[in-house]
């Protein structure tokens, strides 16, 4: 049941359980202090009062402590990339080393996957309730010119009514040719709740630019020089690039709106009984647009016209859904929803090729239905959710249950079931660009995926997660062999993939060694999915407080690892990785010394990355023909503020 300002459930995060007042010193091991009140009769506010609250209701509250987990996420994403790696640049694209086939969607994405890693979807908002206003300042040194600031400020402008903004901005020129970034992410949240608690909405209103200059990664002869080590080529801007005249951008609007009314009225916390009707409202319009002065045709096939090339797709959807939820002690919590999505994709041309015409546009309107289910008892929790398009021209299903059991703090285990069918992503259907190789027009069938999955977290034993997933009808891009261009294909054989992740840190004393190691093994005939089969990063780290505890200290080393394997190549013209079997990439350590320290409510961060670039060899990359970064040294800081 969807409720805007409701109180803060039980469990936390794994960074999210230090309990401390807004006004303490806020260092792990520090007692609460009491900030003198000017006013006696006013009660204190407590950090546990400053509420983050999820897009599926959950409830944490602010963090400020500083972490091993804080580190991992002081990066571009803001959030744990383990699984990735990223290109040279920052604000460029990441390739990924691992993959989740979990999918509760019904609907395709408008594809340029390789623009969305930062692409802040609905699901990645946030809402909020704070007794006081709050701000947090995030900063992180980019490469040559530019810098990442992320500012967010948040307060209730009444009991019943919080307000937040905030921006992500980034610039960062990069050390090779045309690889500047430039990328902004505009949040507006609103969160509200009826004095008689029976009305809550929650919004918010997202704008998004990111825009990458392309250069189509190194020439045969830069590789060479750049893998032979030689001084001469250690500036990399004198490295040559196979363009310098290509940019892309991904620009995004969306204006979100989720709102009941409950029809019970509830009396606390523990009602027994409670009957609400919602509302879901998403208006969305979504661009990818390729731009290029003169047309690259040794590498990318003939072109309509030579000079000032555009590609530009745009989506626009509309999303409303109505639902009933109803929530009882002894049954659980259910939910009901119809939903209607109305789609209008594609280009303002039509396209006239080998005599076949390709069309312009994808439109039209999608009837769905859609249940979840909830039920906790005791330590023991089940839910359930599915979907189903009843109408329109795609077709697809998915089903997903999940049983769970906790035992106090010593483990928690839980199994799940996850079943999908959904049609590929639009620009697998219908593409159309200036190159010629690079139009199509596809009646896929639905990706049919399976996916079984476990996990245990303990603290004694260590956090496992465990998940096989069948693939039928895989979608993929690759080479085609008539054409030698970038083409979508769906394999017609069964893709079986096993990933298994174990972490775990162990401490002795003030000292503490963190890892992370995954396997993952694909049976796959047509060798089109293909991942590492280990990877994995090791923390060994001190902790400390210094200066008469005026300050909390980290310092440690961060060891990363990947096996060989053939690596997905990157086309810049669809913004999308492509299966490549001609070479084998991996296999290179990274090395990052890092020194974090905390003071009051800042946690400051100085990383000098990979630097063993100079020691190990220079065979790294992120995709074919695109290196990966070399040392570096890097500054950044989060400074919070609780007004």
């Amino acid at each position: 049941m969807v409720e805007a300002q409701n109180e803060p459930a039980t469990q936390n995060t794994q960074e999210q359980n230090t309990v401390a007042p807004s006004d303490s010193l806020l260092l792990p091991g520090n007692p609460p202090k009491q900030k003198p009140s000017k006013d006696k009769g006013k009660p204190l506010a407590n950090i546990q009062d400053y509420q983050i609250i999820s897009f599926k209701n959950d409830t944490t509250f602010v963090d400020t402590t500083l972490t091993i987990q804080k580190d991992y996420k002081m990066n571009y994403l803001r959030r744990d990339n383990f699984g990735l790696i990223p290109f040279a640049n920052l604000g460029q694209t990441y390739n990924q080393l691992t993959y989740n086939f979990e999918n509760t969607s019904l609907m395709p994405k408008i594809g340029a996957r390789a623009r969305h890693f930062n692409y802040m979807e609905v699901e990645d908002i946030n809402y909020y309730r704070m007794p006081t206003p709050y701000t947090e300042l995030f900063y992180r040194s980019a490469f040559e010119q530019g810098q990442l600031l992320d500012a967010f400020f948040s307060a209730n402008l009444s009991p019943q009514f919080n307000f937040s903004i905030a921006y992500k901005g980034l610039r960062s020129l990069g050390k090779y040719q045309h690889i500047l970034t430039s990328t902004g992410n505009f949040r507006v949240t609103g969160n509200y709740q009826s004095k008689n608690r029976r009305y809550n909405a929650r919004g918010h209103i997202v704008t998004q630019d990111l825009m990458n200059q392309e250069n189509g990664g190194l020439t045969e002869d830069s590789v060479e020089n750049f893998e032979s080590g030689d001084e001469e080529f250690f500036d990399r801007s004198i490295l040559e690039v196979n363009f310098e005249d290509a940019e892309s951008i991904l620009l995004g609007k969306r204006y979100h709106l989720d709102h009941s009314f409950n029809i019970v009225k509830p009396n606390d916390s523990v009602s027994k009984n409670r009957l609400s009707l919602g509302h879901v409202f998403t208006y969305k319009t979504k661009y990818f647009q390729y731009d290029q002065q003169s047309a690259q045709t040794a590498m990318f096939g003939d072109a309509f016209k030579t000079r000032d090339l555009t590609d530009k797709v745009v989506l626009k959807n509309m999303y409303n859904e109505a639902n009933l939820n109803y929530s009882n002690n002894v049954i659980g919590d259910l939910h009901f929803n119809i939903n209607n999505n109305s789609y209008n994709y594609g280009y303002n041309r039509l396209v006239s090729l080998n005599g076949q015409l390709i069309t312009n546009r994808l439109i039209g309107d999608v009837v769905a239905i859609g249940g979840k289910y909830h039920k906790q008892h005791g330590g023991v929790a089940v839910t359930g959710e599915g979907g189903l398009n009843l109408s329109g021209d795609f077709k697809g299903n998915y089903i997903k249950g999940t049983a769970g059991f906790k035992l106090k703090t010593i483990f928690e285990v839980e199994a799940s079931i996850n079943h999908s069918s959904k049609a590929p992503n639009y620009n697998a259907q219908l593409y159309q660009s200036n190159y010629l190789s690079y139009n199509w027009q596809n009646r896929f069938k639905n990706i049919e995926t399976q996916q079984l999955g476990f996990k245990l977290a303990s603290k004694k034993i260590a956090d496992i997660s465990v998940d096989f997933s069948t693939i039928d009808n895989y979608v993929y891009f690759m080479k085609s062999e008539s054409t030698g261009q970038v083409a979508p294909f769906q394999s017609t054989n069964t893709i079986n993939y096993l990933r298994v992740r174990l972490d775990k840190e162990f401490k002795v004393g003030k000292f503490a060694l963190n890892n992370t190691i995954e396997y993952q093994n694909v049976t796959d005939k047509d060798s089109v999915l293909n991942v590492p089969e280990f990877n994995t990063r090791n923390t060994l780290y001190f902790s400390s407080h210094v200066f008469k505890k005026a300050l909390y200290l980290q310092t440690g080393f961060t060891f990363n690892y990947f096996t060989e394997f053939f690596m997905n190549a990157y086309n810049p013209i669809m913004a999308e990785f492509y299966v490549q079997k001609e070479r084998k990439f991996g296999g290179f350590p990274r090395l990052d010394f890092f020194l974090n320290a905390q003071i009051r409510r800042t946690r400051i961060y100085f990383k000098a990355e990979h630097f063993n670039s100079s020691v190990t060899g220079y065979n790294y990359y992120s995709a074919p023909t695109y290196p990966y970064r070399d040392f570096i040294v890097r500054f950044g800081l989060v400074w919070n503020f609780f007004h």
